[in-house]
Formats: structure tokens, C-alpha cells, sequence
């Protein structure tokens, strides 16, 4: 990849791609990234502030799904890759409002990938001058893959089984960006992460949530019987992957980037609990806010990834494991909600 050229990151101001292009732009000086995001309720400009005096960013608010917005942009920084966080991504949110998820995660993609053929391809397997090594990276969701019982772990080989609408509009656009391997032969890579954890994640999610209502003494919400299994992946550690694979992955292939670390919904509230009972002690425990909810329709059971092909083939390992990394976590969230 020629290091003086653009690239456009999309999404990148939710959880996993701010956290992404700031890593990305602290490794790569010669690198212009374009940020395009809609900035709806899970985007939050204030997750780059570090990067407001970096002359190689820039930011761009704008929606995916805009074909003359896409063009516009192709045109004006002539993008060697696209790297596309962009994404609905809550399953709660899924279930009620299936249409946005299937309009940005299906449509959005397919805009995006079909622009950036007609830019860099004059016709199928061929490229245009210059334009023979650009690369679409899409980035997905082991929820693809559906559920697993007690055993087994998700491979790039699992046949895919998604059962939310969420999981099912990103299993629709993986094998959309697929076919533009096969039927035009462009440049493109997926991985499919576990679970992120850590800092700049919205409020909704899991681990957020149970830091925020354990420090405002609110009762920590636990679905079911909080038996649900989920392996953890630090975001830095899923960055630096995301990072292996772009720069050294086989075109056409999938990496799937695992934390290796399952641990049950009731384990990680006991184990923030534990420790902010260290933190931040107060006259009782914050374990006696843990309360059990209605459990979600179609909630899957257990999620875990088998990472041994990033491992093996582009050397990828994990620097945090989950005791590790949640404390970085808490001490970020703890910053965050002390007003």
C-alpha cells in the first residue's frame, strides 16, 4: 500500500473504529484517513479529540448509504482502501427496528463496495492503473455464525446461522462482499470479531451498563440467569488485527479475531463488582445491585472464537486478557461517570 495515499474509514466514531483509526494513525504518519460517519446516537465525535491537531484526519459527517455523497468523496481523495466499521450494531435494537439495521448493514455496504469497484476497476479482474492493490476491509461479527452449545468454537469454515436481525443483515453483508471477490475479483478482506470491551463503548452495551448503574447505585440489569457465554476481546488488541489483516491479508479470505477469554454475563458483573468494591468502595457491595431481567428473544447462548488462523498465518495475539483488560476498562468508565 502506497503510505501516501487516503483511506476512508466508515463509522469511525462508534467504539471499534475510533479506537481504530487513533491506533492506526499513530503507526502510519504518511496515511490520510477520512472518517465518514452518520454520527446517529452510537457515534461520538468526542472519542477523537486526540486527533484534532493531526493533519492526516479528517471527518465527514454523511451516511453510507448516500451514492452521491460515496462518489463525491472517491473523487475528491481518490481512496486507495476502504476499512467499514459502519454499522447498526445493538441486537435490543434489532428486534424493534429491523428496517434501519437492514437498510445501513446490507444497502450501505453494497453502496460502498460497488462504488469503490467502479473507481478502482475498469471491468471484472481488471484493476485500473494504480489501482491494483487497493482493498476493502469489512469488518463483522462472530454473531454470523448463530449460537454454540457448551462446546466448540466458531471457525472461518462454521456454516453461518445468524438468528437476530442484526446478525442476520451483517451475515447478508459478508456474503455481499464476498461476491465481489468471486464475480469481479476485487481486493477484499473480512474479519469477524468476538465481543469488544473497553474504552469509548456506548452506554448500551453490556459492560458500560454495568459499570454506570453499579457507580449510580441503580440495580445492574443481568439477562436470564446471567448463564449466556461471550469471549472478550480487548479493542486494542481487535485494532491491532484489524491492522495484521489489512496490511497482510489474503485477498478473499476471512480472519475471525477471538479474545480467547468466555466468561458468563454473571461472571463479568461479579467480577466489576469486585473490583469497584476496590475502586471505589461504598457501605455495601455493588454486587447486591445485580438484578435478573426478562431475557431477550432469541439470545444466544454461547459465542467463542477459535483465532488460530490469525494467529498462525499473520502472527496476531492478544496483549490483554479479560482480568487484565477490564481493569483499563473500569478505570476509563469510572473517569467517565464520576460527574
Amino acid at each position: 500500500m502506497n503510505d501516501s495515499k487516503s483511506i476512508l474509514v466508515t463509522g469511525g466514531a462508534g467504539f471499534i473504529g475510533s479506537n481504530f483509526i487513533v491506533y492506526f494513525l499513530k503507526h502510519y504518519k504518511n496515511i490520510t484517513v477520512v472518517n465518514l460517519d452518520k454520527l446517529t446516537y452510537a457515534g461520538e465525535l468526542s472519542n477523537l479529540t486526540e486527533l484534532t491537531e493531526n493533519i492526516n484526519y479528517k471527518f465527514i459527517k454523511g451516511d453510507i448509504c448516500d451514492s452521491e455523497l460515496i462518489e463525491k468523496l472517491f473523487d475528491t481523495y481518490n481512496f486507495s482502501s476502504v476499512i467499514h466499521f459502519a454499522a447498526e450494531s445493538h441486537v435490543d435494537n434489532s428486534i424493534k427496528h429491523p428496517d434501519a439495521f437492514i437498510n445501513t448493514n446490507v444497502y450501505g455496504t453494497f453502496n460502498l463496495l460497488n462504488i469503490a469497484k467502479n473507481h478502482w476497476m475498469d471491468s471484472p479482474f481488471s484493476f485500473k492503473e494504480g489501482c491494483e492493490n487497493n482493498r476493502f476491509h469489512h469488518i463483522s461479527t462472530d454473531e454470523v455464525y448463530g449460537t454454540l452449545g457448551e462446546t466448540g468454537l466458531f471457525t472461518e469454515e462454521t456454516p453461518y446461522a445468524p438468528n437476530s436481525p442484526y446478525s442476520a443483515s451483517k451475515a447478508s453483508s459478508d456474503f455481499i462482499v464476498r461476491s465481489y471477490f468471486h464475480t469481479y475479483g476485487m481486493n477484499v478482506v473480512t474479519t469477524n470479531c468476538s465481543n469488544n470491551y473497553g474504552p469509548k463503548q456506548h452506554d448500551e452495551k453490556l459492560i458500560p451498563t454495568i459499570i454506570r448503574k453499579a457507580l449510580s447505585n441503580q440495580p445492574i440489569p443481568i439477562y436470564g440467569d446471567g448463564k449466556n457465554i461471550r469471549d472478550w476481546l480487548y479493542v486494542e488488541d481487535h485494532c491491532k488485527g484489524i491492522d495484521l489483516v489489512f496490511q497482510k491479508g489474503k485477498a478473499g479470505e476471512t480472519y475471525n479475531i477471538g479474545g480467547k477469554n468466555e466468561r458468563y454475563n454473571l461472571y463479568i458483573a461479579h467480577k466489576i463488582c469486585d473490583i469497584l468494591d476496590e475502586l471505589k468502595p461504598k457501605d455495601n457491595l455493588y454486587s447486591e445491585q445485580i438484578t435478573f431481567v426478562t431475557d431477550r428473544p432469541g439470545h444466544d447462548f454461547r459465542y467463542a472464537i477459535d483465532a488460530s488462523k490469525i494467529e498462525n498465518e499473520l502472527g496476531w495475539e492478544a496483549d490483554e486478557n479479560f482480568e487484565t483488560g477490564i481493569v483499563k476498562t473500569i478505570e476509563w468508565y469510572a473517569n467517565k461517570y464520576k460527574n
